[in-house]
């Protein structure tokens, strides 16, 4: 098969997908791993994708940050499974920090009867919690319309003066190298300090957010625990961080 071949398989697969591996592109192609590895580096110089451990990965593309109903439809039965793991974590008497998003908010009905107290900067997320008469405060500050977070300086103070058992966050990217990642600054500084503030912070993401990276660094790899539905072979490097759900 001709190089200018080979690259247009590649960046097939990954319109089809968001990360391909080295030793499948080896098998599919009849090619050498050394190859293979060549054309990646050309495909990244071009700018087409980015290369990664084991592989490659779909280059990101700058779009808006989807609204929280958008969000909702899309991995329903993956983010019921994470949020229910996520949710047998939590003791009575816990103090937790829940970030806004969708799985997060998946959570809540797996804490009904739980004795607990919940921070939240997740608007949808407070209204639900007192439905299910769960001891809930509500931070302060500017409300990010296409999320229904709560962002800004008021917010940030706020989780200055808290400390929290366990957080449970949502996040747009998890990258073993750039580590976990949001469109928005100001999001981003608001999760960073709920992270800073917690005993033990949770990362909630379905495996397409898994090799992802967005616009703002919320924290390096290391400081959170990732539950996930599932990791590929090219995902092995954020492995010791992980909780995979059993099949």
């Amino acid at each position: 098969m001709l190089t200018e071949e080979r690259h247009k398989y590649i960046i097939e697969q990954l319109k089809r997908q968001p990360t391909v591996s080295v030793q499948d592109l080896v098998m599919k192609l009849n090619h050498s791993e050394s190859t293979i590895r060549r054309d990646l580096t050309t495909l990244e110089e071009q700018n087409t994708l980015v290369r990664i451990h084991g592989g490659a990965r779909r280059k990101r593309q700058p779009v808006d940050e989807p609204t929280m109903d958008e969000k909702t439809v899309k991995f329903i039965h993956e983010k019921e499974r994470i949020s229910q793991l996520a949710a047998s974590l939590i003791n009575d008497f816990d103090v937790i920090y829940l970030d806004a998003g969708t799985t997060t908010y998946a959570m809540i009905p797996h804490l009904k009867g739980k004795n607990i107290t919940v921070v939240t900067n997740g608007v949808p997320h407070a209204a639900l919690l007192t439905d299910y008469n769960i001891e809930t405060i509500l931070l302060g500050g500017k409300i990010k319309q296409r999320t229904k977070a709560i962002i800004g300086s008021i917010a940030e103070q706020q989780l200055d003066k808290v400390n929290f058992n366990k957080a449970f966050m949502g996040m747009n990217g998890v990258d073993g190298n750039k580590g976990y990642t949001t469109p928005d600054i100001e999001e981003a500084a608001i999760k960073a300090k709920a992270i800073e503030q917690s005993d033990q912070a949770y990362v909630l993401v379905d495996t397409s957010k898994v090799n992802d990276i967005s616009f703002s660094k919320v924290a390096s790899i290391e400081e959170c625990t990732i539950i996930t539905n599932h990791l590929s072979d090219e995902q092995e490097d954020i492995k010791e961080h992980t909780i995979v759900m059993e099949a």
